[in-house]
Formats: structure tokens, C-alpha cells, sequence
């Protein structure tokens, strides 16, 4: 069994809250994100969560058609408050007390990160939803991810994504790739492995901040890791 973890902060793409259709909202999806998260919170664990905005807007792909990169950059951070706030709904709805915060001030919509106002609803049992990425253009959700949990103390970060972990190759490409149980954050460096972008990584390994890598989409996935099984990759100092 995986020893015990007081804070927990799971990065969660916005293209994973829209499902199959690949844009917009799953309500489906949303009431299995809380699902997921119940044996966190039955074991104590606090959770934070920073959102993606990929199922509405990105930033990158808009700013490549011609839309000026701070405006798409922008837009895109609306996106992940949209949401955070769609998530935080689910949750509620589902038993389990949500408070989401913005990056970007927009105070009758969500609280104002703050590390404080962040560990106070943190310790109440709320579940924090991050929205607004770092708050500033230029920086994906990835390095908001690696920010939110350095500074509220996290003792793990969880990339929740569509591949079950962190291969030696692409494994949609080659057949042979190999899918590592753990691998250093060295060794991701040497072997050049696209964990997450380069600032968010850096961060995490100056804190040693583990990271897993897994796919979220796998029932009781969170659990099989508490559980101590196989699941995903750990990415360690």
C-alpha cells in the first residue's frame, strides 16, 4: 500500500472532460471524475485539481491560426475556469464540497487564488479547483499544475491523462515501446521523454516533487494506486 499522502494534486485536461465527442462537456464524464476521487477522500487525502481548457479553447493552436498568442492565451484561461466550475458542480452534486479558484480575479464567478484562502478550504475538506491557469500568458496548465501543488504543499502530483503512463516511444506508433513503473526524473531528461513541458518539469524536479503519469479514464484507477498496484509511472528525484 502506498504510504500516506496528505495533499494530493491531479492535473486533469480539459479534452478528458469532454469524452468521446472531443469538445465541450460530458456529463457522464464529469459524474466519473467524482467517482475516481471518492477513495481519496475516504483515506483523508486533501485534493486539488487544476483543469485543462482544451475542450473549448487552446491558446497554442489558436495563436498558430493568427489570433494574437496573449489574446488566445487569454480566452483559454476562461476556458479552464468554465470548467472548473462545471467540475466543481458535479461534485457537489455527488457528495463531495468543491471551491473553485481563479487565477484570473473575477470575484462573483470564483475565489481569488491564494496559497492561504487555498489551504483554509483545503483543511475544511473542500476539494480545490484551480481554474485560470498560472494566471498569466505563455504558460501551460501543466506548469499551472506544478505551481498550484508546490504551493500548497502537495506530497504528490498526478498527470491524469489518456496513455497509462510514460513509454520509452510513443506507444500509438511503435509497437515495442516500453512503459516504465518508475523512471527518475534524470533519466526523463537523458532520454528526452515528453513527460510535461520543460518549465513544469523543471519545478517539480527542484522540489522533488513525485509525479505519476496514468490514465484516468481506467476504473478505480486512483484506488489501484493507493492500493500500491502497477498503475502508471512514477517519475521520482
Amino acid at each position: 500500500m502506498l504510504a500516506p499522502m496528505r495533499r494530493v494534486l491531479i492535473k486533469l485536461s480539459g479534452e478528458a472532460l469532454a469524452g468521446e465527442r472531443g469538445h465541450g462537456l460530458d456529463e457522464q464524464v464529469l459524474a466519473f471524475v467524482g467517482r475516481q476521487l471518492v477513495p481519496l477522500r475516504e483515506r483523508g487525502v486533501q485534493l486539488g485539481i487544476v483543469v485543462g481548457g482544451g475542450n473549448f479553447m487552446r491558446g497554442v493552436s489558436s495563436a498558430a491560426s493568427g489570433v494574437d498568442r496573449v489574446r488566445a492565451d487569454h480566452a483559454g484561461m476562461l476556458a479552464t475556469v468554465i470548467n472548473a466550475l462545471m467540475l466543481a458542480d458535479a461534485l457537489s452534486r455527488a457528495g463531495l464540497p468543491a471551491t473553485v479558484f481563479s487565477a484570473v480575479a473575477m470575484s462573483t464567478v470564483a475565489e481569488t487564488f491564494t496559497t492561504r484562502a487555498a489551504d483554509a478550504r483545503l483543511c475544511a475538506g473542500d476539494i480545490c479547483i484551480f481554474g485560470g491557469g498560472t494566471g498569466h500568458p505563455f504558460f501551460s496548465t501543466d506548469t499551472a499544475a506544478a505551481l498550484r501543488a508546490a504551493e500548497i504543499g502537495a506530497d504528490l502530483l498526478i498527470k491524469a491523462t489518456q496513455v497509462d503512463g510514460v513509454y520509452s516511444a510513443d506507444p500509438k506508433k511503435d509497437p515495442d515501446a516500453q512503459r516504465f513503473s518508475r523512471i527518475s526524473f534524470d533519466e526523463v531528461l537523458a532520454r528526452r521523454l515528453g513527460v510535461m513541458d520543460m518549465t513544469a518539469f523543471s519545478l517539480c524536479r527542484e522540489r522533488k516533487l513525485p509525479v505519476v503519469v496514468l490514465a484516468f479514464d481506467e476504473v478505480d484507477v486512483l484506488r489501484r494506486l493507493l492500493d500500491g498496484e502497477d498503475v502508471g509511472t512514477w517519475v521520482h528525484p
